[in-house]
């Protein structure tokens, strides 16, 4: 008598445990040759088996799991809205080209209107603003926070700034008081980008949860992970019906993959130029693309969501651990800091060398590899810098000399999960012996 394929599935979910105990068993930290990441994945045998479970359906687009994480995301986060994407790079382009959408009529941006951002930071958080055809308003930041300084930001505000799109830098949520009066003040768009930051909160609420829209990444170095994957947030209405039709290739129709007339009127609408009744779901009310996770992605992303509190509790704990092994280098280095009202989970902890410390950031970052201990620069330092923005049409609204100092001399150390007490303890006694080698 042959077997069910339901009693052959549970076998298989079943042996996933095993498989995880014999396949990634945790191995002893040995100073110098056990590397310290600063990031990366995080995770047990229920990722695993969802992983597996997805698999077995063979459901290659969004699907079962997809719909339950996107609830699951916005229901943690206390949004209406919630979409799933490939990367946070798409989320980023997604959540910006809505706000060029039809749909928000003479509240549209339009190329040419002016985008406050900033040049510290990651490059996915300007590209949309470029690709888009608006520009750029270049803001400085400041060192400590690596945030946007926000006297600036209301001194760079002009008749063509319809919109502010900044990121909370490395888990560090910017003023949000002070950028929404001045969203509400002029009548601005603002979007989060909160790749680095979920789970981080100001005054008691999640970042994300203050703009007209937020985006996230699911990248392994992130919060949660699916490897790749992005999410977008919204509680506007007619912004998530543009994010969803930006996301799924520009079609009007908003029925899931594998369903059909949600609407009720799949063939009976007059869409534009296109004759009556033409098929709903070939119907393009916007330039989009084709964004979407797999649901396999989805099916890790399920049970990672499950783990991110204790997730951020693990990065506050690190970063703490961080700070009183560096109290005793304050001399030498400008240590990072957030404001009274937020509670960062911290993606990483930053450091900034200071001028008269002794000796530069290369030198450190060089010894503290040889050691087997990773870091990595603020992202592209100043983005004017980079090979591709040469030359890009763009304002800056003020000097950027904090910008071009952290591209100088700042780098950070991880706090993910992942990292202990005893890499941590470790690292802080090689950068001592650094010092100590300099006679510093």
């Amino acid at each position: 008598m042959s077997r069910s394929h339901q009693d052959i599935r549970a076998d298989i979910l079943n042996l996933v445990k095993e498989y995880y105990d014999a396949r990634f068993q945790k191995s002893e930290f040995i100073p110098g040759i056990t590397p310290v990441r600063y990031a990366g994945r995080v995770f047990d045998f229920r990722e695993i088996s969802s992983l597996v479970d997805s698999s077995l359906d063979f459901w290659l687009t969004a699907g079962r799991f997809t719909k339950e994480f996107e609830l699951e995301f916005a229901s943690f986060l206390g949004a209406k809205y919630s979409f799933l994407v490939n990367s946070g790079s798409s989320a980023n382009l997604v959540a910006f080209t809505a706000l060029m959408s039809p749909l928000l009529k003479e509240k549209k941006l339009n190329p040419g209107d002016e985008v406050i951002s900033v040049a510290a930071g990651f490059p996915t958080t300007l590209n949309p603003i470029i690709q888009n055809g608006l520009i750029p308003v270049f803001i400085d930041v400041e060192i400590g926070t690596y945030n946007v300084i926000v006297e600036q930001v209301k001194k760079a505000i002009g008749p063509k700034t319809k919109a502010i799109f900044l990121a909370h830098t490395l888990g560090n949520p910017f003023n949000i008081d002070a950028i929404v009066e001045v969203c509400r003040k002029h009548e601005l768009f603002l979007i989060e980008d909160c790749c680095d930051a979920l789970g981080s909160t100001y005054k008691n609420k999640f970042v994300g949860t203050f703009g007209h829209a937020a985006t996230f990444s699911f990248y392994p170095a992130h919060h949660i992970t699916m490897g790749e994957g992005g999410a977008v947030i919204t509680n506007d209405a007619f912004l998530s019906r543009a994010i969803r039709s930006l996301r799924d290739w520009g079609r009007d129709c908003y029925c899931n993959g594998g369903d059909n007339n949600t609407c009720g009127k799949r063939f009976t609408g007059k869409y534009g130029n296109l004759p009556a009744g033409y098929d709903h779901k070939y119907v393009y009310s916007h330039i989009g693309y084709n964004l979407k996770a797999t649901d396999m992605q989805a099916a890790i992303g399920v049970e990672q969501l499950k783990k991110l509190p204790e997730f951020c509790s693990i990065r506050r704990k690190n970063y703490k651990n961080w700070m009183e092994g560096f109290k005793k280098f304050e001399d030498k280095f400008i240590l990072p800091r957030a404001l009274s009202e937020s509670d960062p989970a911290w993606f990483a902890f930053p450091v900034t060398v200071r001028e008269d410390a002794g000796f530069t950031r290369t030198e450190l970052t060089n010894y503290l590899d040889y050691h087997k201990i990773e870091t990595r620069n603020l992202f592209g330092g100043n983005l004017l810098k980079q090979p591709a923005y040469s030359g890009i049409n763009c304002r800056i609204a003020d000097t950027l000399d904090n910008t071009d100092r952290i591209m100088n001399d700042t780098f950070f150390l991880g706090t993910f999960p992942g990292i202990t007490e005893a890499q941590i303890a470790y690292s802080i006694e090689k950068i001592e012996s650094f010092l100590n080698s300099k006679k510093l």
